[in-house]
């Protein structure tokens, strides 16, 4: 899978731009705070129906104007679509793909994209919800389907806290909260569908994280993923690699809420389920987070989103994702930066945008399109 042409209205600092794309590796450069972020969030945007960047899609419309639109051309093999995103201040966003409309959260069934940004340091050495949430982006590229059942548990959650909330005000017992009941099994059934799904992921990332490791440190260390459940009192919190079957975790899940019922009343939250867990990275027998140097976090980080797009080029009908690489090669050093570009030579099509052109190996930067001041300028291929 490629995207063949981008086009914008109102877009962060673009008021219209358009821009053709070839397979392989194309470079974006230009000064910082020129644009060539908004592009690719543009991209990631009409796959996933989030931004990368920012929580709120008001941030994306340019200043002044009432809407945005991002329309994406993507071409498979000789199958061609298009994407159209409409995003407004006062009304509910848009969507349709080839002209017919779509529900904003089935949009990652028609396209995909990876994208690495300097934000994504994050993954490594900031709190357990970063972590959470690249799990379920890639849970939901790669099941659709799981956009709807998060979307749900989320409901449910906050549901059940305003409902514990309410007893807590009350003074209500914990045996009087027959309502609570109900929202209990919803949050079970939707929370094990989850973490079974994530479990799954954490399973299919697992090989190729080592090999994405070793391949942009060029370092032979261990890494090591697990989830940290919520609910698993017996381990104590620690980490596991192995889930027990669904039936099982469906047990546990209901008899831990009956544990903790009454300190979810004192603090009217909820205390066990996916979004409470983490995803824990070790290196070399040590957790990631506190141990790891800067290098080694970037690096990991950097792993992380490769192994991802290994895992979505593997299972993908549609082909490879579209892999994006954002200000990246900056913070490499020469050998990093050699390595990286031996690791995304296999891939469809590869977007990079840089501030200095020099930065990127030469072999990534054949196709160059300037950015100046929310202006594309295409040039002549090198």
């Amino acid at each position: 899978m490629h995207v063949t042409h981008l086009a914008l209205t109102n877009f962060r600092n673009y008021e219209r731009a358009e821009v053709s794309l070839a397979p392989g590796a194309v470079l974006f450069v230009g000064r910082n705070g020129q644009g060539k972020t908004n592009l690719v969030e543009a991209m990631v945007y009409a796959g996933s129906a989030a931004s990368h960047r920012v929580s709120t899609d008001q941030a994306l419309i340019r200043f002044g104007a009432e809407s945005a639109t991002v329309r994406l051309r993507v071409q498979h093999d000789d199958r061609a679509l298009v994407i159209d995103v409409e995003l407004n201040r006062s009304s509910p966003n848009r969507a349709q793909v080839n002209r017919s409309p779509v529900r904003m959260r089935e949009l990652p069934r028609y396209f995909a994209s990876v994208i690495f940004a300097p934000e994504d340091l994050a993954l490594v050495r900031g709190d357990p919800g970063v972590r959470r949430s690249f799990l379920d982006t890639l849970v939901v590229q790669r099941s659709p389907r799981f956009a709807g059942v998060i979307a749900d548990y989320d409901r449910v959650v906050r549901q059940r806290n305003s409902l514990l909330k309410s007893a807590r005000a009350s003074r209500l017992s914990p045996d009087s909260l027959s309502t609570l009941d109900v929202w209990d099994e919803r949050l079970v059934s939707l929370g094990t569908e989850l973490i079974v799904a994530r479990a799954e992921l954490v399973a299919a990332l697992r090989p190729h994280i080592a090999r994405a490791y070793s391949a942009v440190a060029g370092d032979d260390h261990v890494t090591r993923l697990a989830l940290k459940l919520s609910l698993d009192e017996e381990n104590e919190g620690e980490p596991v690699e192995q889930l027990e079957s669904p039936e099982l975790l469906t047990d546990k899940f209901r008899s831990r809420l009956a544990q903790l019922r009454r300190a979810e009343i004192d603090r009217a939250v909820t205390l066990v389920g996916p979004h409470r867990d983490d995803l824990v990275l070790t290196l070399n027998d040590l957790p990631a987070r506190g141990y790891a140097s800067h290098g080694e976090s970037w690096s990991y980080a950097l792993s992380l989103k490769l192994a991802s797009a290994d895992v979505l080029r593997a299972e993908a009908v549609a082909g490879d994702p579209v892999l994006i690489l954002d200000d990246v090669f900056a913070e490499l050093d020469e050998g990093r930066r050699e390595r990286l570009a031996d690791a995304v030579s296999g891939f469809e099509q590869v977007l990079i945008t840089a501030a200095v052109g020099a930065d990127v190996p030469e072999r990534l930067a054949a196709t160059r399109i300037g950015i100046s001041a929310g202006t594309i300028e295409p040039r002549d291929a090198e």
